[in-house]
């Protein structure tokens, strides 16, 4: 093992990540731990200035607008989810995002939109049968991560910046965490930090899809870590593709960049490179179907060449009257026209872009894993929102789980004596996997990233077919081999951009095997994943998830039974004070 370039730190809740789980988590840890414990936040970026968060745009799911409910923001995300959540999950989501938002408005310091009553003012969203999307005009995201950031900043938490996590280290014997790897990109030198506690709140960022929605530098590290140390992870096939990414032609990076949901559910049309309103061709909710519905219709003009003039369709807002878009959506207005679009008097060219990735680790409603001691929330979590994540629900959970992390890591913390003694053979393995691409003659690793966005999207992508998915395994699996033999030049590793390029593509094949895998051992359609050559959906009240674990080279799936803890299909909840009564006939 490289001793000389290896630091060893100590702490006792360790969180990764600075998105809304993670800052959450530190909140509320901070507020449920005895005092004089040490927290740490670790982030790969700067705090408050990377994650998914920040970019969030459209809002906020809870259940308080007029006539709404927790139980039917349940039934919406279990209907979305195509009966494959985690119900607990889901229930839980539902039920605590109604004290997150006053959480976030009451004691975080958050101000959303009102109505002139003084009331939450609710967006439409797709998917949902109640307006009940808060927010902050369209930026809202940027809100709740500037003002958790002061939160964050006002109270004793130990940061950790531009560390970019490598390697999650088990305890002596495995069973339990001891502690994770770093790279800190500012020396290139390795840290190895000890804690009681650790959550992974590293966020997901489906990168390896040639239109995507999150910045280059998110690349499921998270994930890759979980099945390097051999956790169990589910519904890996759900990649949900959000159907408006902005199409702003070759030589530009602001390509696969969301146009929010709420443009569709103001009631902007989509159309196809002939003008023609194509998505009731499709599905009886029009533009308002849910996001999987919406980004097959457009894929589906995309194949038969009825495209704009870069590839793809159209959004067009100005039926609605151009200066009323501009008020509603001042920040969407603003990033077309830095494109070259006028979105609230002409059209914009859109696609489906990969934007969320509903997999995740399993883990049970209190954010615990199968590793003692290590928790994940956020999209690094699985189970809460099945074969689709609803629109306005991705906040919530990060927030929801977050806090519900931090408050059962404060609370047991107290209870481990002592800090875990590393397994030293799994420390230094993960410092040489690191370290591989410094030892081989350098070559072209942003050439390999672009030929696997190109294999991820043409065989892995929004239709697939089991012809398609092992077309796609084996491009992947050459894509892996080759990048085994890139180097990078390892002469000055304080911010080497290029090793940590090769690192991300490392964490993108991984998760590109895993997702294409799964994919192939589901034989239907369900949500996100649709296959062309099993249409169908199946047997609802066979349900099930499926479910990758690491066993040395393989990738094995299984299927697991999806437990339907408050409703099976057919049934539906109405209003009470305990879900486990609300079950009843749907009429």
């Amino acid at each position: 093992m490289q001793h000389d370039r290896l630091e060893r730190q100590e702490t006792d809740i360790l969180i990764l990540g600075s998105g809304g789980a993670g800052l959450f988590a530190a909140l509320h840890a901070q507020q449920s731990a005895p005092t004089g414990t040490r927290i740490t936040i670790a982030v790969k970026g700067l705090l408050g200035k990377c994650g998914c968060t920040r970019m969030v745009q459209g809002g906020y799911n809870v259940a308080l607008g007029a006539g709404d409910t927790v139980e039917r923001h349940f039934m919406d995300t279990i209907h979305g989810g195509k009966w494959l959540p985690d119900q607990d999950m889901a229930w839980r989501l539902c039920q605590e995002a109604v004290t997150r938002v006053r959480e976030l408005e009451n004691e975080v310091g958050c101000f959303f939109d009102r109505n002139p009553d003084g009331t939450l003012h609710h967006k439409a969203f797709a998917g949902q049968t109640a307006d009940r999307t808060v927010h902050k005009g369209d930026l809202t995201g940027i809100e709740i991560i500037n003002r958790l950031m002061e939160q964050v900043l006002a109270r004793p938490i130990e940061r950790l910046q531009e560390h970019r996590a490598v390697g999650l280290i088990p305890a002596e014997g495995g069973g339990a965490i001891s502690g994770v790897l770093f790279i800190d990109m500012r020396t290139g030198r390795f840290r190895f930090v000890r804690a009681k506690k650790v959550l992974m709140a590293t966020g997901g960022g489906p990168t390896m899809y040639k239109y995507h929605t999150p910045s280059g530098d998110k690349t499921m590290d998270g994930l890759s870590m979980a099945l390097r140390l051999g956790l169990p992870l589910r519904d890996m096939e759900m990649v949900q593709f959000h159907p408006t990414g902005l199409l702003a032609g070759p030589g530009t990076r602001m390509t696969g960049t969301v146009l929010e949901e709420g443009l569709r559910g103001a009631g902007g049309h989509l159309l196809n490179g002939h003008g023609h309103r194509f998505m009731y061709d499709h599905d009886a909710a029009g533009e308002r179907a849910t996001r999987d519905v919406v980004s097959r219709g457009i894929y589906a003009e995309m194949r038969k060449s009825n495209t704009s003039e870069n590839g793809g369709v159209y959004i067009s807002m100005a039926h609605l009257g151009p200066d009323d878009v501009r008020r509603r959506f001042k920040g969407m207005v603003k990033r077309c026209a830095d494109c070259g679009f006028d979105l609230a008097g002409g059209l914009v060219e859109v696609v489906p872009t990969a934007h969320y990735f509903m997999g995740g680790v399993v883990v049970d409603p209190d954010t615990r894993t199968e590793i003692d001691g290590l928790h994940v929330a956020g999209e690094d979590a699985g189970g809460a929102h099945g074969a689709n994540r609803l629109g306005g629900n991705g906040v919530a959970n990060s927030t929801v789980f977050g806090g519900i992390a931090g408050d059962v890591m404060g609370a047991e913390v107290a209870s481990i004596r002592h800090l875990r003694p590393a397994d030293e053979a799994v420390l230094a393995a993960e410092i040489d996997r690191a370290m591989a691409p410094l030892s081989k003659r350098p070559g072209q690793v942003q050439v390999l990233r672009e030929a696997l966005q190109e294999a991820m999207w043409e065989d892995v992508g929004v239709l697939r077919t089991g012809a398609g998915l092992e077309r796609g395994l084996t491009r992947v699996a050459a894509i892996g081999a080759e990048l085994a033999e890139t180097g990078v030049d390892g002469a000055n590793l304080a911010f080497n951009l290029t090793w940590h390029d090769w690192l991300n593509m490392r964490s993108l094949v991984d998760i590109s095997e895993a997702i294409a895998t799964a994919g192939l051992a589901r034989e239907n359609s369900r949500g996100a994943h649709y296959r062309e050559d099993h249409p169908e959906a199946g047997d609802l009240d066979a349900s099930y998830f499926t479910q990758v674990r690491r066993s040395g080279d393989e990738l094995p799936v299984t299927r697991e039974p999806v437990r339907f803890t408050i409703v099976r299909p057919g049934e539906t909840i109405l209003p009470a004070d305990e879900p486990t009564t609300l079950v009843k006939a749907a009429e």
